[in-house]
This record gives C-alpha cells, structure tokens and sequence, in this order.
C-alpha cells in the first residue's frame, strides 16, 4: 500500500524486500533497511554478478519470486556510488536488453 510505512520512524521501503541494480552491473536483492551517508544497508541479501552467474539476471529475479531470496549475506552495505535503482522485488521488471 502506497504511503504505508511498515516500522514508524523509517522510510517506507524499509523490512521490504528490494531489488537494487549496482552501477557495476551487479544485483542485490533483499529487506531493505535504510540509505544513509555510507550507502544502502540491506539484509538478507542474494547477489547476482554477471560475470560468474549461472542465469541471466531476469530469470535469476524470477527464481527468486518464486522459491525465496537465498541468501548469500547476511548484511550489506552498498556505497552510494555502487546503489542504483531500488525496486519493490513484486514491482521489478528487467531493464537491460542482455538479462
């Protein structure tokens, strides 16, 4: 629900499970926590790098809808300059053309 903030205090997205394009190419998806001076802090999170993935991103994405986030950290901190778009995992759709 749009607006609705899931803990008083927080941003709305917060204990939501996002999905984070890095400017590297890389993906992170899991709850997210906040964005402060030192990046976006997430937890819980499964990392797609293209350069060892087994699937293109798209279908890593879907797997994860459909059998849960496998986590490969517990928590992470990305640096602001590494954090792109932040998505809403049930509101994410591929944007790039090679997966």
């Amino acid at each position: 629900m749009t607006g609705h903030v899931f803990h008083p205090g927080h941003e709305e997205l917060h204990g939501v499970t996002v999905v984070v394009e890095g400017t590297s190419g890389r993906t992170w998806v899991g709850r997210y926590h906040e964005r402060n001076e030192r990046g976006v802090v997430m937890h819980d999170v499964a990392i797609h790098d293209p350069a060892i993935a087994e699937l293109p991103r798209a279908d890593w994405v879907a797997r994860l809808r459909k059998f849960g986030v496998a986590v490969n950290e517990r928590f992470v901190i990305l640096p602001p300059k590494e954090a792109g778009p932040i998505t809403r995992l049930s509101d994410w759709q591929d944007s790039s053309s090679s997966g």
